[in-house]
């Protein structure tokens, strides 16, 4: 008889209301997989993007569809070989697969060992399970597509978000300054995750502001916001400056700027680097609150608020 567990599943694309929480069969390890018992697993807005069918063109699914990307847990079992870890190590991955179907909103998942990295030793589960998805679209923005190096200045749009807020420390890291934009209230935290300059996109236009603190223009603006506010941006560009959106697939940008689309992938690699900024304490992943999976739909409505500071969480 095969083994159950409690996930949190919706069987068509629409509302929070479409989440319901039940008993679903474990599913089978095959051979290159691991068995993880979920710790927690992040809360992103691309999880209720997802379940309203915003992406169905763009990933493929198969119903019922088990929701999250995000997990840190413990190896239960492993497949045929599965031998990086052991049983009873502590893992954490962006768990996206080719086929939206087996996700980490639930007490298990089967997991191709190659996505796994060990967890960072010094932080929670809760707080690892923040890292996978923004830590790696943050990564992947600023140096695969943005080439930020050291000594240039960088302007983070919704810094204060989950993607912006590891955006800002990884920046820091890598000797950027940072300009991080986001409403007054989040001003402090911005500063103290790194950022050099705060900017309030409520009271002035980004980008006089900007060019304010750095009247040459930035080298780079990193979009995890949209909107108003990058098109504000626009001018503070140096004229050989990158523009990289995890938002904006190029609808109404000047064909002239140098511009790149990031939707993040796994990379096991690149979360050993995240890892190791953690256990150093250059990487603070701020959880603002937990929730069960009876309150999955709870979650998913907070994240859509977009107004989330830091990271949710929720926890099996």
């Amino acid at each position: 008889m095969k083994e159950k567990m409690k996930a949190a599943i919706y069987k068509e694309f629409g509302g929070a209301e479409k989440i319901e929480v039940t008993t679903v069969d474990v599913p089978e390890v095959k051979e290159g997989e691991v068995l993880v018992r979920v710790k927690a697993a992040g809360v992103n807005p691309v999880d209720a993007a997802v379940r309203e069918g915003y992406l169905k063109d763009f990933l493929p699914y198969e119903f019922p569809v088990i929701p999250g990307w995000d997990v840190a847990g413990v190896i239960e079992e492993r497949g045929f070989s599965a031998r990086r870890f052991e049983v009873g190590d502590a893992v954490y991955a962006y768990a996206r697969r080719p086929v939206v179907q087996h996700g980490t909103f639930a007490e298990y998942i089967i997991i191709p060992e190659s996505y796994l990295a060990a967890k960072p030793e010094n932080i929670s589960f809760e707080e690892a399970a923040g890292i996978p998805l923004v830590g790696l679209t943050a990564y992947q923005s600023l140096f695969d597509a943005g080439k930020l190096q050291q000594g240039q200045t960088v302007l983070i749009l919704g810094a204060s978000g989950g993607v912006g807020s590891l955006g800002i420390q990884l920046a820091k890291n890598a000797g950027a300054t940072v300009i991080g934009v986001a409403s007054e209230k989040n001003h402090a935290f911005m500063k103290e995750l790194g950022a050099d300059h705060t900017i309030d996109y409520k009271t002035r236009n980004v980008g006089d502001a900007t060019k304010e603190i750095a009247p040459d223009g930035v080298d780079l603006i990193f979009d995890c916001a949209s909107g108003e506010t990058l098109q504000q941006s626009l001018s503070a560009l140096k004229p050989s400056a990158k523009l990289v959106s995890i938002l904006n697939q190029g609808q109404n940008l000047d064909k002239s700027i140098d511009f790149q689309y990031v939707f993040v992938e796994p990379n096991s690699s690149q979360l050993d680097k995240l890892r190791k900024y953690a256990e150093a304490g250059k990487l603070k992943v701020h959880v603002s609150n937990t929730y069960n999976l009876e309150q999955t739909a709870e979650a998913l409505n907070q994240i859509q608020t977009q107004h989330t500071k830091g990271k949710i969480v929720i926890v099996p």
